[in-house]
């Protein structure tokens, strides 16, 4: 699953984001997620979450619904 709905992604999922510095590289952070940063319920680039690491990015994949 993508990340650019909303409504896929909740607290507690195991994502892949793309940080800021790495949307050149395309280089993924894996991680879980601890807030929805994004408030609209779709986004072309990606829902933008921060992670239990204080990571801030977009998901560009969801890899499970269970904590």
């Amino acid at each position: 699953m993508n990340g650019v709905n909303r409504k896929d992604v909740n607290v507690g999922c195991r994502v892949l984001i793309v940080l800021k510095q790495d949307q050149r590289s395309g280089k993924l952070t894996e991680g879980i997620v601890k807030e929805i940063l994004t408030k609209s319920p779709t986004h072309p680039y990606g829902i933008k979450v921060r992670l239990e690491s204080g990571a801030v990015g977009r998901v560009k994949n969801i890899q499970s619904t269970s904590k």
